[in-house]
């Protein structure tokens, strides 16, 4: 799974996602892409058991490649814990993303294989998603 190999801290606050992307909204590697329509946060393990749908259905055939990373530590705390004493220990990473994001892009492949592989993608990520192909 994906998750930074150090950071600068342990703890992050939680933060709100406003407003639209600002960079990654055009296909930059591949022919086909994946984008975001909502603010929300990807946990790490989606974005791998998306990953392993798309290449999956692709056959290994093509390329894949990852636009959103997991950088933000989620931290919880144990269940049936008093109130107080500090916040929890971090749980597991994700990657916040703002409408109109390329989360996905993969090349090599046809059209009608691109857009399986991506509706399998998608069926593993917890927001709507909408298909993007390179307009040449």
């Amino acid at each position: 799974m994906l998750q930074p190999k150090r950071t600068k801290f342990r703890k992050q606050h939680k933060g709100r996602i406003h407003g639209a992307a600002k960079g990654g909204t055009t296909l930059s590697f591949g022919q086909f892409g994946l984008k975001a329509l909502e603010p929300e946060r990807i946990n790490a393990r989606e974005i791998e058991a998306a990953r392993r749908a798309i290449t999956r259905e692709m056959k290994r055939a093509g390329r894949v490649w990852i636009r959103i990373f997991p950088d933000v530590p989620v931290s919880k705390k144990p269940a049936e814990v008093r109130m107080g004493s500090g916040k929890g220990a971090p749980e597991f990473w994700v990657a916040k993303v703002k409408p109109g994001r390329i989360m996905f892009e993969i090349d090599g492949v046809d059209l009608a294989t691109a857009k399986e592989a991506m509706r399998l993608g998608a069926a593993k990520l917890s927001i709507a998603t909408k298909f993007v192909a390179r307009s040449e």
